[in-house]
């Protein structure tokens, strides 16, 4: 095997399948395309292909490998990489990006390479990301434009690109060159920390860009300011400040005295979802800065962890929920918002469906952001902390139901052995565990979800014809201190510190720096009950989980008897098609599942050449019909998965 190049296919079976066969002629009029990271501008990770279903893909076998040769290791934080990218595919051609944002462009039938663009990320920057979750392209379905297609990429060095769709090069008339620098007009605090991870969103003749910063550095930092370029020429049409800066602006009421003037973040790094017929983009927003001290930013800090719809033509607030109020504990909005449609007393609603960190989701009324279902404001725990101001409420939906546990104690204390357990306990009984939101302190506190979820950046598929949300999970609990400056000045530099496992975070301009790490036994056994990590699926109509199934395994414990069913962190999403199916990685364990969609039942799994830290998705060849699922297969440096370069296309022989 060599380097950006299309591995052989598996030899072809001599007979073909004929209940396949007969599937794929009977979906000639299925479109088979997949022209947005979530396929659909709203994000449903959703396709109407059946070719390939659940009475044939245990047959499902690798059709083609393409390695993209890009070399992570080279970099000074090649520890970081992940390659989290989910390929579009639009007119015959397949595009995708690298860690370091190369923009490639496949033969979606044999892998083949057609053309690269390198924008010369620099390998020796320190940034705090180095990912990047596809690309994207215009015009937009029938829209008619005079001239190439163009892809768009956003980087991790903060660049908005335009490239010719057919030929990889730079379209010279957008922008300079061809590019948009995204740092003009920033407060730029930290080169490295003000990045682009995931693609733009493109409705009618604009760009959409968000931004991914690191928040746990301090206060004032980058705002996490939304833009929208115009497609054709690169030029500003409107920005979007989630930190409310005009007096007239009923959000500025929810930061007290100065503090929205100096604080930071509160950004969009995650997808942002578009409604053209409504003309609306969606934006998921991030904390404020720092995450897990609000001393500095009193109040409910609202358009932080929030969906906000914003007006696509002007950018101005239509409406906005939060999730979460005064952020403490890194619960940003990290899913695409999922946009769909209701039956509700009989009339067909449009709707936003937002799963969060916490295990909770919201159902949204699309044009107004009134709750569809009922939403209780729940006394939560005080805060113990001198100048810090826990909101004492927090919003929990009634329904649907949660997708993960939402407390746990020393009673709770799980491991794989008596003395496990008894760790666990002994360790949970010296922190603050009060249920979800109890505020960090100085003796410690257990956050559980933790920051990595519930639903994380892998987000939600939704089955409309079956009514049901599919949400990979995660349910591990996080231990989290906050670390007087004076102490964390003294303690960062010794012998104690260079132990520690978990991160640290300065914090400044706060008076207190901030230390977490997972809750897990030295050998790795997490302390909550398993599983871990899960594959859920939500029947809208009810609000109750029709089914749940441990999702993965953690290799590194596979000689535990009963690992194999506790399943494992993951980060990644799910593609569901009309055939019946569910296609997710994710997990720790570099296999790619199909599960039933109606019973969670596992099909098939294929191994593949590194971690799965992405979001597969599928399409149909129109020349023969024949269905492909394609994944990137590149690990996650953070995740300690295996790393790779690989995108791997599965196919029925």
């Amino acid at each position: 095997m060599t380097n950006r190049r299309a591995l052989r296919p598996f030899a072809v079976g001599l007979l073909a399948i004929s209940a396949a066969t007969s599937v794929g002629r009977a979906q000639e009029g299925v479109v088979e395309d997949w022209p947005a990271y979530g396929r659909d501008p709203g994000g449903s990770r959703y396709s109407p292909l059946a070719q390939i279903n659940r009475s044939n893909v245990a047959r499902l076998r690798v059709a083609w490998t393409y390695r993209t040769g890009e070399d992570v290791g080279k970099s000074v934080v090649g520890n970081k990489a992940a390659f989290e990218a989910t390929p579009i595919m639009v007119e015959g051609t397949l595009y995708l990006s690298t860690p370091f944002n190369r923009v490639i462009a496949l033969d979606p039938e044999t892998g083949k390479e057609r053309w690269v663009f390198d924008p010369k990320v620099s390998r020796t920057t320190r940034f705090s990301e180095v990912t990047s979750r596809g690309v994207s392209t215009w015009p937009v379905g029938r829209a008619k434009h005079r001239g190439p297609r163009r892809i768009f990429a956003a980087t991790i060095d903060a660049r908005l690109i335009a490239l010719d769709a057919a030929t990889g090069k730079p379209i010279t008339e957008f922008g300079s060159g061809g590019q948009v620098d995204l740092t003009g007009d920033v407060r730029l605090v930290d080169r490295g920390d003000y990045q682009v991870t995931s693609p733009p969103a493109v409705i009618g003749d604009l760009v959409v860009v968000g931004s991914s910063m690191g928040d746990n550095r301090g206060v004032e930092l980058e705002r996490g300011v939304v833009r929208a370029y115009d497609a054709r020429t690169g030029a500003l049409r409107w920005r979007w400040d989630p930190i409310p800066t005009d007096p007239a602006d009923p959000a500025r009421k929810t930061w007290k005295g100065d503090s929205a003037d100096r604080t930071g973040a509160a950004n969009a790094w995650g997808v942002i979802s578009a409604d053209p017929d409504r003309d609306l983009v969606f934006v998921p927003t991030s904390s404020p800065s720092p995450d897990y001290y609000g001393g500095e930013r009193i109040g409910a800090n609202s358009y932080a962890n929030s969906v906000v719809a914003l007006s696509a033509s002007t950018g101005k607030v239509i409406w906005h929920f939060q999730v979460v109020h005064h952020d403490l504990w890194d619960y940003d909005v990290a899913a695409q918002p999922l946009l769909l449609t209701l039956a509700r007393n009989g009339k067909a609603i449009p709707a936003v469906a937002v799963a969060t960190k916490m295990g909770n989701v919201f159902l949204l009324d699309r044009e107004t952001g009134a709750p569809l279902e009922s939403v209780e404001e729940r006394p939560v725990p005080k805060s113990t902390v001198a100048g810090e101001e826990a909101w004492p409420t927090q919003p929990f939906p009634t329904v649907p139901s949660p997708l993960v546990p939402q407390k746990f104690s020393a009673p709770d204390a799980w491991g794989a052995t008596p003395a496990d357990r008894e760790w666990c306990a002994a360790r949970i009984e010296e922190f603050r565990s009060e249920g979800m939101f109890t505020p960090p302190s100085l003796e410690g506190t257990i956050v559980f979800p933790s920051n990595v979820g519930g639903v994380n950046w892998g987000g939600v598929s939704y089955d409309s014809g079956r009514g049901l949300l599919i949400a990979p999970t995660n349910r591990i609990a996080l231990f989290v201190r906050l670390i007087p400056r004076q102490e964390y000045e003294a303690l960062r530099s010794t012998e104690a510190a260079n132990r520690m496992t978990g991160e640290f975070g300065r914090q400044s301009g706060t008076p207190y720096a901030m230390y977490r790490e997972f809750l897990r036994v030295p050998s790795g056994i997490f302390c909550n009950p398993p599983p871990w990590g899960t594959l859920a699926a939500v029947d809208l109509a009810t609000g109750k989980v029709r089914w749940e199934t441990p999702l993965g395994t953690i290799p590194k414990l596979a000689g535990v008897p009963g690992s194999g069913e506790w399943g494992s962190v993951n980060l990644g999403g799910s593609v569901v098609t009309g055939g019946g199916l569910v296609f997710i990685a994710a997990a720790m364990d570099d296999f790619l599942r199909a599960f039933d969609v109606e019973t969670g039942r596992e099909l098939g799994k294929w191994a593949l050449p590194a971690g799965g830290q992405a979001t597969p998705m599928t399409y149909r060849l129109r020349k023969n019909g024949k269905q492909f699922v394609v994944i990137c297969a590149g690990g996650h440096g953070k995740m300690g998965t295996k790393i790779g370069d690989s995108v791997v296309a599965f196919a029925l022989p």
